[in-house]
């Protein structure tokens, strides 16, 4: 366990709605072995990483894509030093609890029919650039397009499915296990679409409560609750 750090602070984090489940889970134990205080602030990556850009107060940003990151890089935002690749994820095809796992992915239009297939924003945040790119790797973009219903982060997507305001969707892994409405039907292929890996870094001008916080992600603790819901590990 960190030791208590002489002074205690308060730490701003801007996070992938995808983190949120796992991040509701370790900030306990952040605040119990710090004895910072921490606020986190869900969104999709591309929204917190233009709130930032215009001077929103965060300590720290959590994407779910490299790109987001890169791009406040690119304007001298975050402290490059701080930057690790945090997790990985996989991007997966959901449906209702009693749906038959889908086998072949050229029956995908047949099993939506008239449906919707939930996905968040397909231009702008990571999990829907991700599904996009895997569905078009398959053949399949061009003719599903239509009947996409895209929602402003991954989390929307997956309420969609969930509440049954959409037959399908598509979503990450840790997504899906967090929601016991939903069932995976199908994972789509690694080769269909890019890496899925998720940066962490200091804002610039972040204080060392920031720093005390990156840090203990990487602790075995926090290791433990993302393993445990489904996130891959990228420095083991």
């Amino acid at each position: 366990m960190m030791p208590l750090t002489a002074r205690a602070g308060e730490v701003t984090v801007f996070a992938a709605s995808s983190l949120k489940t796992a991040l509701d889970a370790i900030a306990p134990g952040f605040q119990q072995a710090t004895g910072h205080g921490l606020t986190v602030s869900f969104a999709g990556s591309s929204v917190l990483a233009r709130q930032i850009e215009a001077g929103a107060p965060a300590d720290v940003f959590i994407s779910a894509s490299a790109d987001w990151m890169d791009h406040l890089a690119a304007q001298g935002l975050i402290d490059a030093g701080s930057r690790r690749n945090l997790l990985g994820n996989s991007l997966v095809l959901i449906g209702q609890p009693q749906d038959a796992p889908l086998t072949d992915w050229a029956d995908l239009p047949v099993r939506l029919g008239q449906g919707r297939l939930a996905m968040a924003l397909v231009q702008a945040v990571p999990a829907g650039i991700y599904g996009k790119a895997a569905l078009d790797s398959l053949g399949l973009w061009d003719q599903l397009a239509p009947q996409v219903a895209q929602a402003d982060n991954v989390r929307a997507a997956l309420a969609l499915v969930a509440l049954g305001e959409a037959p399908l969707g598509v979503v990450y892994a840790t997504d899906a296990q967090a929601e016991p409405q939903v069932s995976v039907l199908a994972t789509f292929p690694a080769g269909s679409h890019p890496p899925i890996v998720y940066p962490a870094a200091r804002i610039q001008g972040s204080g060392a409560a920031a720093q005390d916080l990156l840090d203990y992600l990487n602790s075995a603790p926090a290791r433990a609750v993302f393993a445990d819901q489904g996130f891959a590990l990228p420095e083991d």
